[in-house]
C-alpha cells in the first residue's frame, strides 16, 4: 500500500500536466545537485529516502520546479551549483563508493574540507590507484562514463611474469572471457624488473576489473594498477591523495560546458 503522504508524478488528483509546465525530473535534479548518479538517485527514491515538499516521492519521474524543497534522508538539498570537475589522485586501499557495507574507508571519506558533494566518474577498485575524476554534477558523470565518447583510459600496470609481446598485441582484436566480450585493448611492455614487468595499457570500455581479468586469462597476476589518463584529463604530477579542480576554460574547450549541465529531456 502506498504511504498517505506520497507524491504522485501526475499531480495530486491524477490530472495530466502539460510537459512544458512540469519542470525537471527529480532523479535528474538530484544527479545535477551531486547527491548521487541518476541511477543511484532512483534507488534512493525507491528506498523512500527522498521527500518533495515534505512528502515521500513515489517515482523518479516526478517533476519538480525551482520553488520546490527536496530532502534526502530528511536533509534539505541545496539547488544545483555550476558544474565543476576535479582530478583526484586515488591511493590504493580506498573503495569508490559513498558508503561501504563492509566498513572499509572510501575515497569520499578522504576528501579535503570545502569540497562540494561530488560523485565519481566511473570507479577504481580497492587496490587500484591513480586518476579518478569527480564532479558535483551526476548528469556530467554519466555522460563522461559512456563508451560512445571514444575516450581512451590509459594505465600503467605491473604484473608478475613476462608477457609475450605477441600475446599482448592480439588483445587489439578484442577477447571474450567466460562469455564476456572485451573490446580492443592496446598493451605494450615498457620494462622488465626481475620477475616483474611494467605494461602500458589503453582501452575505451573500462568494464569492471577488465585489465585484471584479461591479464589473469593470459596467466599474469596484476600487482599494481595506476590510471594515468581518462580522455583528455591526465594524472600528471598530482600528488597522491590530492584533489585539483579543472578550470572553466578546460571544461569549455573539452566538454563545451559554460553553465550547469542539463540533460536533454
Amino acid at each position: 500500500m502506498r504511504p498517505v503522504d506520497e507524491i504522485d508524478p501526475a499531480g495530486e488528483k491524477g490530472e495530466r500536466i502539460a510537459p512544458e509546465a512540469r519542470g525537471e525530473r527529480i532523479a535528474k535534479w538530484l544527479a545535477r545537485a551531486g547527491v548521487a548518479s541518476r541511477r543511484d538517485a532512483e534507488k534512493l527514491i525507491a528506498e523512500g529516502r527522498v521527500k518533495l515538499n515534505g512528502k515521500l516521492v513515489a517515482s523518479p519521474a516526478t517533476f519538480i520546479s525551482a520553488e520546490d524543497a527536496i530532502e534526502v534522508d530528511n536533509r534539505l538539498v541545496a539547488q544545483p551549483q555550476r558544474t565543476r570537475l576535479f582530478r583526484y589522485h586515488k591511493p590504493d586501499g580506498l573503495v569508490t563508493t559513498h558508503k561501504d557495507p563492509e566498513g572499509r574507508p572510501t575515497v569520499f571519506d578522504k576528501m579535503p574540507p570545502g569540497l562540494p558533494r561530488v560523485v565519481s566518474v566511473g570507479r577504481l577498485d580497492l587496490t587500484s590507484e591513480g586518476l579518478l575524476l569527480l564532479t558535483n554534477d551526476g548528469a556530467l558523470a554519466r555522460r563522461l562514463e559512456l563508451p560512445s565518447n571514444g575516450w581512451i583510459r590509459r594505465y600503467r600496470v605491473r604484473v608478475f611474469g613476462h608477457p609475450e609481446p605477441a600475446d599482448l598485441a592480439a588483445l587489439a582484436q578484442g577477447i571474450t572471457i567466460d562469455g564476456v566480450h572485451y573490446a580492443s585493448i592496446v598493451a605494450e611492455v615498457d620494462a622488465r624488473q626481475g620477475d616483474n614487468a611494467w605494461l602500458t595499457i589503453s582501452l575505451q570500455e573500462g568494464k569492471n576489473r577488465e585489465i585484471r581479468r584479461v591479464l589473469a586469462h593470459l596467466g599474469f597476476r596484476v600487482s599494481r594498477l595506476i590510471r594515468l589518463a581518462y580522455g583528455p584529463f591526465q594524472l600528471g604530477s598530482l600528488p597522491r591523495g590530492a584533489v585539483e579542480e579543472v578550470n572553466a576554460k578546460v571544461l569549455r574547450e573539452q566538454l563545451g560546458i559554460a553553465a550547469p549541465l542539463r540533460e536533454k529531456r
